[in-house]
């Protein structure tokens, strides 16, 4: 999904319990009142960050409570984790903001639990993966008919963590075609989201992985 203004933030975040906005790293996102979650000169959002903030929110929210995470790609494994059943159940007014610029570097769980949210600007970052998933993900874009049942076995042979991986390799797949289409207009970027997108919540939500990188990618 779009949006055209980062103004528009404060009125989408306060319509759902977690939201996840794309915005390049120079633009600046501001809510008034909001509790901040940030890195504080660390490399990562702790744990012990996470902790504090549901802690506060174990009080009944009378008005709509707005945590800010930037840049919610920052959140180590262990915080992504402990920030994950605050998000499977939101209580009620309270709006959890994370603002990205690589989603694609996000937790799949943490994605899978938010809507997304693309600032309709042409910007042209890199996309900050492993090479490997980066050539997966674009394999998987070109790929035709005849190739997705070989691809699908391809994802799937790692022994450990295959879920999470096939994740990451459609995140990265997806924003490159919201980037894509950013940056050159051309409609058939766009044309392809609904399949991935789709393969992605599919597989989010424990779904057969082989099969749905097959049936979903058609």
């Amino acid at each position: 999904m779009f949006f055209e203004s980062v103004d528009e933030i404060l009125e989408i975040a306060g319509r759902t319990g977690c939201a996840v906005f794309v915005v390049p790293e120079s633009v600046s996102v501001k809510i008034p009142g909001a509790m901040i979650l940030e890195p504080e000169g660390k490399t990562t959002i702790s744990i012990e960050q996470v902790k504090e903030v549901i802690s506060r929110l174990s009080i009944r929210q009378v008005q709509d409570l707005f945590i800010l995470v930037r840049p919610a790609d920052k959140l180590g494994d262990e915080a992504a984790n402990a920030l994950l059943k605050s998000l499977e159940e939101p209580k009620e007014k309270v709006h959890f903001v994370l603002v990205t610029d690589s989603p694609s570097r996000m937790l799949p769980t943490i994605l899978s639990r938010s809507a997304v949210y693309f600032l309709r600007e042409e910007y042209s970052e890199g996309i900050s993966a492993d090479a490997r998933v980066m050539e997966l993900a674009k394999r998987l874009i070109a790929a035709k008919q005849v190739d997705l049942v070989g691809l699908a076995e391809e994802l799937t042979k790692k022994k450990d963590g295959v879920r999470n991986y096939v994740l990451s390799v459609l995140a990265v797949a997806i924003e490159m075609l919201y980037k894509s289409y950013y940056k050159t207009g051309k409609e058939a970027f766009l044309a392809k989201l609904p399949k991935f997108l789709k393969a992605y919540e599919s597989i989010a939500k424990n779904g057969h992985i082989k099969l749905h990188l097959v049936a979903d990618l058609i």
